[in-house]
Order: C-alpha cells, then structure tokens, then sequence
C-alpha cells in the first residue's frame, strides 16, 4: 500500500514543503474568486454573455504574459518575479473585495481586475514551476508534480461547492477577502525561497526578455523533438477528449436534469478533478516509471478510452432501465486519473529535459497549451454537439485521441523511447 499512495519525499525538502503547504491554502482561497467572479458578473448583467467574456478576457493575457513571463523567469532572478507576482496578486484580490464592499456594480471594471489577475498568474505560474528543478533532484520530480496537481485538483472541486454554497451566506466581497489572505501564505512561502538566477553560460551575453527572447524558446523547442511531442499529444488529448463543454446539455437532455444546474450538472464537473485527485493519492508508482514517454502516451490512450465509455454510455442513457450516469461518472473519473499522471510526466520531462536558462520560456509555452486546449475544445464539441448530439461528439472525440495519439507515437518515436533524465 504505501508503494500505491503519493511519495511525499520531496516534503522533505523545506523549500518545497513550505510552498506546497501556502499552495494548499491559497488554492481555497483562489477557487472561491474563481466561482465568485462569474456570479457577480450574472448578477450584474443577467447575462450568461457578459459571463462568456471572462474566457476573453482571461485567455488572451493569459497567452500574451504566460510567453512573456517564461522569458522573464530565464533572465531575473526567480525569487524576486515570484515575490513581485505575488504581490500583484495580492492587490488584484483586495481590488475585487473593495470594489465589492463598495457595491460599484460594474462589470466592465471586474473585467479588467479579472484580466490584470490572470497576467500576474501568468507569469507567476510558469517562474514557479521553473524553480522546482533548482530545489530538488531530478529524480523526485514526478513526486513533487505529482503533489502539487492533487491540491490544484482538490481545489477545483473543494473550491466551487463551498464558494457557491457561502454566497447566498457571506456574499461576495467576504470571499473576495478570504483569497486575498490566503495569498499571503505564498507570498510568506516565496520570501523565503534561496536566490534562484538562471543557470547561464558566464561566456555568453545576458538575454533580454523580450519578443526575440520568446521566439528564441520556440526555436528551441522545435529542435527538440520529445519536448514538442509532449505539447503535440497534450492538445491533441485537450482538443479532441475534453468534453466539458457539453456537461450543461449532458445533464439536461441525457440525465433529465433542470436546465440550469442540477445534481446530475454538479457530478459531471466533479468527476474528472476527482478522478485527477484519486490519481494523485495513489500516485506512488510514477517515480518508478523510467520510460516516460511511453507512460504519457498509455495515460493519453486511457483518457481516449475513458470518454469513448462514457459517449457510448450516452448512446443507452434514455433508452435503458440501466442508470447510466454512475457508468459516465466512473468513466470521466478514470480519465481524470490518467490526465493526471499524463500531466506529472510531461511536467517533470519539461524540468528534468530542458535545460534552465530556457526552462521558463518552456513553462511559458506549457501554460498556454493547458490553457488554450481545453477553451478549444469548448468551441469544437459545442460546434459537434449542436449538429450531432452530445453521445457522437463525445464519443467521437475520444477516438480521434486514441487515433491521433498513436499516430503521433509512431511518427515520433524518439518521445516514446524518452527515458526518465534524458536530455530531449
């Protein structure tokens, strides 16, 4: 048993425990903003449009600083853009709870708080994971991912129940404060990090983070073939398997659910995180794992598998005695515990293959490629579902990632012959 559950290892170290403990808190903390900004915005406007905005507005600083920002973290000093972002986020949160606690009512402003928000974690996102491999070996890397990706997951399902729960209780600008302290562990948890400059070579001149800087990571990467197969399988699994989009007329037309919200709606945007989490508890085994690439493309291929289930389930959902949300929900769970381990691989591969003075451009490219999948995939199987029903857009996603995966496995068989340590 204690080889199945999580090694926790990387504890040990006492710079990595101490920002995996504020992670835990300032996840909460976070999630609550996450569910609150939407719902401020609804109860604004009355209109699910304005609410469409925040992936808008969200999505594009999150692109522009998510690239901007890895180029940072290969040029200053970790600690000092982590403090800086920190900070930033800090006043992005108490900016929310003042112009709530003022009752402004101005959606366009919450916009923008939003936009600014989703800037600083941006370029924060990336500098922290950049600095892993600089506080632990290379070996407890899979680990450390590993735990990190079990509190972002247990957040995402922990958060949004209890934010939408306390609302109606607390409202919104007491929600806005709690995340607004809560950033203050991290900001604690930073400060205390050791100096964390980029390895350079003394003999070349200082790189300026700047537009040449940012396409200087991507030629980087298009020589490196297992990096660029590992952003490659990603969006492919993201675009084609993420079906998330299609959970509101999931629960409506094939669970019989009320067309806003519901137990059946609740469960389904429960079920992959959850599944991600049961993944991470039991994650012992991937620092076992030497063959890392193959590893992500198995994870991958269970995932396909997993929502190829649950669309045929959805074939037989209104038209069987048997209750065929339980076999939907353990299918998108299972998925949730293969994406998870897919992700702690292709993690651990950025840090432990690259090398540190363009680590953070990588990262950079990392968080839009997890950004900007999913928010394809709602254009795409929303596209789908209005055409063809939400059971063949579902379905038919998963084998387009089962396919796609193996051909990209075999037009690229150095990533599947990755092993754990290589240099990409």
């Amino acid at each position: 048993m204690a080889r199945l559950l999580a090694d926790t290892t990387p504890l040990r170290n006492v710079y990595f425990r101490r920002l995996w403990i504020a992670n835990i808190v300032t996840v909460i903390g976070a999630q609550l903003t996450v569910v609150a900004v939407p719902a401020q915005i609804y109860q604004i406007t009355g209109s699910s449009a304005y609410v469409g905005l925040t992936g808008i507005f969200g999505l594009v600083p999150l692109v522009i600083f998510g690239l901007w920002g890895g180029a940072l973290a290969d040029v200053f000093d970790r600690r000092v853009i982590l403090i800086i972002t920190t900070v930033g986020l800090i006043l992005c949160s108490a900016a929310f709870w003042l112009q709530s606690a003022l009752g402004v009512g101005n959606v366009w402003l919450l916009l923008g708080l939003f936009s600014a928000q989703q800037a600083f974690f941006a370029v924060n996102q990336p500098t922290r994971t950049a600095v892993l491999p600089r506080l632990l070996p290379l070996t407890e890397l899979p680990a450390a991912n590993s735990l990190n990706m079990t509190v972002m997951q247990a957040g995402a399902i922990a958060g949004p129940l209890a934010g939408g729960a306390l609302i109606p209780v607390l409202g919104y600008s007491l929600l806005y404060l709690v995340d607004t302290v809560c950033l203050f562990a991290t900001l604690w948890a930073v400060i205390a990090l050791p100096r964390l400059r980029p390895d350079r070579d003394p003999d070349q001149p200082r790189p300026v983070a700047g537009l040449r800087s940012v396409i200087d990571g991507f030629v980087y990467l298009r020589h490196h073939k297992v990096l660029m197969a590992s952003f490659l399988v990603d969006l492919i699994a993201m675009i084609f398997g993420m079906p998330r989009a299609l959970f509101p007329q999931m629960a409506h037309e094939n669970f019989g659910g009320p067309e806003g919200g519901g137990i059946a709606f609740a469960l389904l945007f429960a079920a992959i995180p959850l599944g991600a989490v049961l993944g991470g508890v039991f994650s012992g085994w991937v620092v076992r794992v030497q063959r890392q690439g193959l590893a992500v493309i198995v994870c991958i291929l269970i995932w396909g598998l997993s929502i190829v289930v649950a669309g045929g389930a959805l074939f037989f959902a209104s038209g069987t005695a048997i209750p065929m949300l339980p076999v939907v929900l353990v299918a998108l769970m299972v998925g949730g515990a293969a994406d998870m381990a897919s992700a702690a691989f292709r993690q651990t591969m950025l840090q432990a293959a690259a090398t540190d003075e363009v680590r953070g451009r990588l990262q950079g490219v990392f968080i839009v490629v997890v950004a900007g999948g999913p928010r394809i995939a709602d254009v795409a199987h929303g596209a789908a579902a209005a055409t063809a029903g939400t059971a063949v857009a579902t379905a038919g996603g998963g084998i387009g990632v089962i396919v796609l995966t193996v051909v990209a496995a075999l037009a690229i068989p150095a990533f599947v012959r990755y092993r754990a340590g290589e240099r990409a």
